[in-house]
């Protein structure tokens, strides 16, 4: 193999800057991964615009991309459970190269059914919204509703929660036109937030007690609506803020509801958190992927050079499901 490679780097500017770089070499606890494709996330664009900086980033030039699928290439010292060809998938800074580092306890093994599109598209989904559903006390028979479902992790939270056993699932667009897909992906009832009450509808479809516990990838003020559409006695869980991280709340609504109310994100958590979650996804999630209950939801693939256009095209704000990035040869 060479010893450099092309690869996209952040910090440099307003967009990601292709340049030549080493090779990585991997140290002890930490397997190198020849990347076969890599998915585009929302917090890749804000280390762009320089308000989101995980732990492992360590400078202003970084090599960018969080999300990653691709065989096993080399091993450092001290890591037994992987070798060399094994296919995995998993997160770590540095993910839009041919070649990645990642802790070994960071990955988990992809499906041979598993195209690498589809591999990539899955470990942020599938950790974010196992780990949600786990703080919420997610149970067997629970409903649950996923506020901003369309979003790619929120289409994943959707397939999740039905295939982990929920009684019903409610999900909410702001887009008619997206309620198919939701559908699709076993969506029990779909509510328009732009043209209804979500409260309302969801009392509807409830018998007026609200849903067990609900997910929401939206903040802003939509995340104060979740609470009347929660059930006395339910779990409200924050995963994302794509309207705003500000949200006037009623107190007396969470108070007299006697709701829980969580707040979550992965990019402060520690390297052992991480272990952690990904461990979790091997014997919860992963059989579950095997056997077709979840899938990736693809919105579209660009190739590598076009990593201008996938990040054009996530800030438009019109994908439904994941955008992909396919790594070069070399």
């Amino acid at each position: 193999m060479t010893s450099t490679m092309r690869a996209l780097m952040g910090g440099a500017g307003p967009e990601w800057d292709v340049r030549e770089v080493d090779v990585p070499a991997p140290a002890p606890g930490q397997i190198r991964v020849r990347v076969r494709a890599s998915a585009v996330n929302r917090a890749d664009l804000y280390m762009l615009q320089g308000t989101y900086n995980p732990r492992a980033k360590t400078s202003d030039l970084f090599t960018a991309g969080l999300e990653f699928a691709g065989e096993v290439d080399a091993i450092g010292a001290g890591v037994k459970h992987w070798t060399i060809g094994d296919r995995v998938m998993g997160v770590t800074l540095g993910a839009f190269a041919p070649y990645a580092l990642v802790d070994h306890r960071h990955v988990i093994t992809v499906p041979e059914s598993l195209s690498w599109t589809d591999a990539a598209a899955l470990p942020v989904a599938l950790a974010t919204e196992h780990d949600a559903l786990a703080q919420g006390g997610f149970g067997l028979k629970q409903s649950v509703l996923v506020v901003g479902a369309t979003s790619s992790v929120g289409l994943i939270g959707v397939q999740l929660a039905k295939a982990l056993g929920a009684s019903q699932v409610i999900a909410t667009t702001t887009s008619d036109g997206k309620a198919d897909a939701l559908k699709s992906v076993g969506a029990d009832v779909v509510v328009n937030t732009a043209s209804q009450n979500l409260a309302e509808a969801v009392a509807g479809v409830t018998g007026g007690a609200g849903v067990d516990l609900t997910l929401d990838h939206v903040g802003g003020q939509l995340f104060a609506d979740t609470f009347l559409a929660t059930r006395v006695g339910g779990t409200v869980v924050n995963v994302g803020r794509l309207a705003g991280a500000e949200s006037t709340v009623d107190l007396n609504q969470l108070a007299f509801r006697r709701l829980r109310a969580i707040g979550t994100t992965f990019s402060v958590r520690t390297p052992d958190e991480l272990a952690d979650a990904c461990a979790a996804l091997a014997s919860d999630v992963v059989p579950a992927v095997e056997d077709g209950l979840v899938r990736a939801v693809v919105d579209r693939v660009f190739a590598f050079d076009d990593a201008k256009a996938a990040a054009d095209h996530m800030r438009s704000n019109t994908a439904t499901g994941k955008i992909v990035l396919e790594m070069p040869a070399s």
